[in-house]
């Protein structure tokens, strides 16, 4: 099923983030035991979540000293999701993002949570919009995979595709600190 309410899926987003170690430490479980602690430095580098959701607004905000995202959540059970389902509102919100932040020298990042998978990490991380030209903010989203396009422009999402959510914190921490700057 495509589509699913993904206000759970939020929830769940935001509280990675967050750093709530619940949350954190049972989503590590998934990752090979080596990469666990590396995930869980979120518990003390936590994210300051605001949410935002609206019709076509975004559904959460995550705020750092040194940068900040908009963040659109999705979840499915199916391993793409297209944007031109649904009357293509997912893509005319897609659109509106990408305006929206391209505005204010933002990016947009969506959050893809694969529903009902067994094993290995759930999420995925994408970039939709033009990178930021300077900044710690285009250290993190140049490393993040595009939102795809259709041969007919309509958003598409490919689970496999994404950036796992471990790998994104890792690289946005690494990036955070000013020793992980200073060598990178």
């Amino acid at each position: 099923m495509v589509g699913h309410s993904a206000s759970a899926y939020e929830r769940e987003f935001r509280s990675l983030l967050e750093g709530q170690p619940g949350a954190v430490r049972a989503y590590a479980r998934a990752l090979p035991p080596t990469e666990r602690s590396e995930f869980e430095r979120v518990i003390e580098r936590p994210f300051l979540i605001v949410r935002a959701a609206g019709s076509l607004g975004f559904d959460l905000v995550a705020l750092r000293r040194e940068f900040a995202f908009p963040i659109e959540v999705k979840a499915s059970s199916e391993a793409v999701i297209r944007f031109s389902a649904a009357s293509g509102r997912a893509n005319e919100q897609l659109e509106a993002h990408r305006k929206a932040v391209s505005r204010v020298g933002l990016t947009v990042l969506y959050a893809y949570r694969r529903i009902g998978l067994r094993s290995g990490e759930t999420w995925r991380v994408f970039v939709a919009g033009e990178l930021p030209e300077t900044g710690v903010l285009r250290l993190v989203c140049r490393r993040l995979p595009p939102v795809s396009t259709t041969p007919d422009g309509n958003g598409i999402l490919r689970w496999e595709e994404g950036l796992p959510l471990s790998r994104f914190l890792y690289q946005a921490l690494f990036l955070m600190d000013p020793i992980g700057r200073s060598r990178g």
